[in-house]
């Protein structure tokens, strides 16, 4: 019954927002309340999930999104984001742009938090789409969910790929060496699919994206609204400055972030460098120079103007991330996870493939109900892990299982997915089109060579 309850909420969640038209928060509000009463929870149990998770995932990331829109707004007001498109246009093309933007970030960010890199890249994806093609916006947004995820699990440091290490008993070195392959290998294959798959018709402009979200939407940018004539805009771009200097607020912040990230990993464990590796330092420090460099370039005025807009999209961010992890920590009261304790146990010592598809289920199963890619993949590993001693497989092939099924088909019950719709531009429709159905095809796509790696190990 806990499952099918499960599978109600959820399922109730997609169907109030897709086919009643509800509000997202009030939707998310009903599922979490449905499933606390129908699986025993309790009215107060219920109500003390829904307000703890709400506080606990705004301690975790309340002023990283803040900042981070913050910081997006103000470059997008100088046009930084403009010139980071056209070179990147320029430097690889508009056909290979999306592959560039998942392998970077599969390979080269998974040390940052994920919501950071959404908060950074969605500006880039949002102004280069239009640039690659009339399927530009999906492409892009789909190489970006993908390429985020498949790093996050399967690269080091990525937190999902260092916990399941980390609980399964498997060396780091061993993991880096299959993960760095499978990770960019997975967004890369996903990429290409996806591409297919916009082909056929698939994506419907109208009802799949919702322009004028975010603090980034191309909208009406036009003379009338910042200063009246062509030439102010043009004296305008003039005084931007270098994109090197325009993309500091970007750079240092994941710098000092990956910084810590490497010094926790080697043992470095100084307080002075966990602060300065603390990812709400980090982006603070880019908010402050994003502030800096948008009074030289936009005056008073044309700073509190972009500032203003970052504010209004944060409050609306801030409030789905939060009732997201509501259903998430109501979802955890119910104990799913044991009772997928006890199936795995039960097929111990199964066949090679048998036992890395059983992982394959737990993790993304877990991840379907919780709606967290990490909290996933750590209550997997933390359910499979006592039992690796019975089963005769290589752990790396079952902590990479893990690490396939938890990132399986992100959706509604996620914080993050909510965050990706609104700095992305998407309907809820065209998020499930893009961010859903990528992180699926990455999963299925990665389990095969989950598999190869099992046989081979």
């Amino acid at each position: 019954m806990l499952i099918l309850h499960t599978t109600i909420a959820i399922v109730g969640i997609v169907a109030l927002i897709l086919k009643v038209k509800v509000d997202p928060v009030i939707a998310l509000i009903i599922g979490s309340l449905y499933l606390g009463l129908a699986t025993g929870v309790g009215f107060t149990g219920t109500v003390t999930a829904i307000t703890g998770g709400f506080g606990d995932i705004m301690a975790e990331v309340g002023l990283l999104i803040g900042f981070g829109v913050l910081i997006g707004a103000l470059l997008h007001a100088m046009g930084a984001f403009q010139k980071m498109v056209t070179l990147l246009v320029e430097g690889v093309g508009g056909r290979r742009l999306p592959y560039a933007l998942t392998a970077a970030m599969s390979t080269v960010f998974p040390a940052i938090y994920v919501d950071v890199q959404v908060v950074l890249a969605a500006p880039v994806v949002r102004s280069a789409g239009p640039m690659i093609g009339r399927r530009g916006l999906p492409l892009m947004a789909g190489a970006l969910g993908t390429g985020i995820f498949a790093g996050y699990v399967f690269v080091v440091p990525g937190l999902a790929a260092v916990s399941i290490a980390g609980l399964m008993g498997i060396p780091l070195g061993t993991w880096i060496l299959y993960g760095i392959v499978l990770g960019p290998l997975t967004a890369i294959l996903t990429t290409l699919v996806f591409r297919q798959i916009l082909r056929s018709g698939f994506w419907k402009p109208a009802a799949d994206e919702s322009v004028g979200d975010g603090p980034t939407s191309e909208e009406d940018d036009g003379p009338e609204e910042h200063g009246g004539t062509t030439a102010a805009a043009d004296a305008q771009r003039a005084a931007t400055p270098p994109l090197l200097v325009c993309l500091l607020p970007i750079l240092v912040p994941l710098l000092m972030i990956g910084g810590g990230a490497f010094a926790k990993l080697f043992g470095l464990t100084h307080q002075a460098v966990s602060f300065i590796g603390d990812a709400n330092i980090a982006l603070f420090v880019g908010l402050l120079g994003a502030y800096l460099l948008c009074r030289r370039v936009l005056g008073s005025e044309g700073t509190n103007r972009a500032l203003g807009e970052g504010f209004h999209t944060t409050g609306e961010i801030l409030l789905i991330t939060g009732i997201g992890g509501s259903l998430g920590a109501v979802i955890a009261e119910t104990g799913l996870d044991e009772i997928l304790a006890g199936l795995f146990t039960a097929d111990a010592g199964a066949p090679v493939l048998v036992s890395i598809l059983l992982a394959w289920v737990i993790a993304a199963v877990l991840h379907l109900a919780i709606g967290s890619v990490s909290v996933a993949a750590i209550a997997a590993a933390g359910i499979i892990g006592p039992v690796l001693g019975s089963i005769d497989v290589s752990p790396i092939a079952i902590g990479l299982a893990v690490a396939s099924g938890a990132m399986f088909a992100l959706q509604v019950n996620s914080n993050f997915f909510w965050m990706f719709k609104s700095l992305v531009g998407l309907s809820t429709q065209g998020t499930l089109k893009t961010l859903t159905l990528v992180t699926a095809l990455g999963s299925l796509i990665s389990l095969p060579l989950v598999m190869l790696v099992g046989l081979l190990a």
